[in-house]
């Protein structure tokens, strides 16, 4: 029975196909929304500096692992533990939750995206005016009812292109939108760069001041790492289970990182110069991309030409990390429970729509609403998902790459059996069972330290 399903299991009809569809899942709001606001409420450089640090001894190292499993299993996270090791089953099922929570807020800010789409188009984008602005953007969040009609919405376009499957939803789609967004990103980039007083805002974002540095920021890096790459949710172990036996895993995980690293710098250089030039709080939170950008947009010819396909490409960006989330938990129904994928797609995006609620509401009115100290609903949520489960589950996947299944099997599945040639095994080997696993260790229990005491 297991291998009828893993010859009849979906795949990237591409190479190409499959790097842009990973990237895209990396690319999205992770960079353009969750780094720039990030780096603004952690130090700026010195936020970056430990961003690309973690990066290299981590991003990569884990990137790698969860592509080798997935590959070698064919299966979805839960499936792929439990037919290595039986008892390990349970460390997939936290990154089928990771990715079910995230999804839930992450499609709330994806509705925020499709509400600018329509003030764009609306012409609202001729004030740049931070006050204004800032009205704006806060009384749509706080809401009741708008902010879930556009969460419904966008949680409507995800299922149809996960509906679709691998190849026909989610690569068609991924080949498309993740070019035309990185050229945006550039061109938004240039015109931000050119406004008056940007130069403070790159030197806020490239320059570290390593006093900056503590145990919640070096948290807030490595979940910013997790989150951008889509680690320790799944995501790559599902997407690389769609892989066939002849790709390049080590050119995958080095291609990944380094389109979504670029994105995030580009996204940082767009959106956090014009936050000096405008006179905006660096530490604004996730508000920057709407606040900021439309601002920016009003100081350019035909702006609000550029904030229609801006917010386009934003939507489409979020799109491709949305439908990576719901294909984690589509693909554990449909691997474990047998589940056909539009049943699987339909019942579980329901599910996740109603579990964005509280996180919508929890901006307005149920603001009071506290789960952790000091964070609202979605934050909260935020916090529980991306420096707590992800972290975890990239933890625990080292410990079970390097000493449970073991190296050589995965050297074995890195280089296809000897054909690949990986100079650089032995000290990968070493990061995965050594330097990340300590380095998560260290960081998580710090950061959750900081955090509550």
């Amino acid at each position: 029975m297991k291998d009828n399903q893993i010859q009849q299991r979906d795949q990237w009809g591409s190479k190409i196909g499959f790097i842009l569809a990973a990237a895209g899942s990396a690319v999205g709001l992770g960079n353009i929304w969750r780094f720039p606001f990030m780096a603004g409420a952690n130090g700026g450089g010195a936020f970056v500096f430990l961003y690309f640090a973690i990066l290299v001894l981590v991003g990569f190292t884990l990137m790698m692992a969860e592509l080798t499993l997935g590959r070698h299993t064919q299966l979805s996270p839960v499936g792929a533990y439990r037919k290595l090791k039986e008892k390990w089953a349970w460390v997939g099922g936290l990154g089928v939750i990771a990715g079910f929570l995230i999804l839930s807020f992450y499609s709330v800010i994806g509705g925020w995206v499709i509400k600018y789409i329509v003030q764009a188009l609306t012409g609202a984008f001729t004030i740049a005016d931070p006050e204004v602005l800032g009205g704006i953007f806060g009384g749509f969040i706080t809401n009741p009812t708008e902010p879930l009609i556009y969460h419904a919405i966008f949680m409507i376009l995800t299922l149809g292109i996960v509906i679709g499957g691998v190849k026909g939803g989610i690569e068609k789609y991924s080949k498309i939108l993740m070019p035309a967004l990185f050229v945006m990103m550039i061109l938004i980039m240039f015109r931000s760069l050119t406004l008056p007083g940007a130069f403070e805002g790159v030197k806020f974002l490239l320059v570290p001041d390593f006093s900056k540095i503590t145990g919640g920021v070096v948290l807030s890096a490595l979940g910013q790492v997790f989150f951008s790459l889509s680690l320790g949710m799944g995501t790559m172990i599902t997407y690389g289970s769609y892989l066939n036996k002849e790709e390049n895993l080590i050119d995958s995980s080095l291609q990944i990182p380094l389109l979504d690293t670029a994105i995030a710098l580009i996204a940082g250089l767009a959106i956090l110069p014009a936050v000096f030039a405008f006179g905006f709080d660096p530490e604004g939170g996730a508000g920057l991309l709407f606040i900021t950008l439309p601002a920016v947009f009003s100081q350019m010819p035909l702006g609000s030409l550029f904030g229609v396909l801006f917010f386009v490409l934003v939507l489409f960006a979020a799109l491709t990390s949305s439908i990576s989330l719901l294909e984690v938990v589509v693909a554990y129904v449909v691997d474990e429970k047998k589940w056909n994928r539009k049943k699987a797609s339909i019942v579980f995006g329901g599910l996740i729509f109603l579990m964005g609620i509280p996180s919508s509401l929890g901006i307005g009115v149920w603001e009071k609403v506290t789960i952790i100290p000091g964070l609202d609903i979605l934050d909260s949520v935020d916090f529980v998902a991306s420096n707590i489960l992800l972290p975890l589950g990239g933890l625990l996947l080292c410990i079970f790459i390097g000493w449970v299944w073991g190296l050589d099997n995965a050297y074995k599945e890195v280089t296809n059996d000897g054909k690949i040639s990986f100079p650089m095994m032995k000290v990968w080997g070493f990061l995965v069972k050594w330097v990340a696993p300590i380095a998560i260790a260290i960081v998580f229990v710090q950061g959750i330290i900081d955090v509550f005491k």
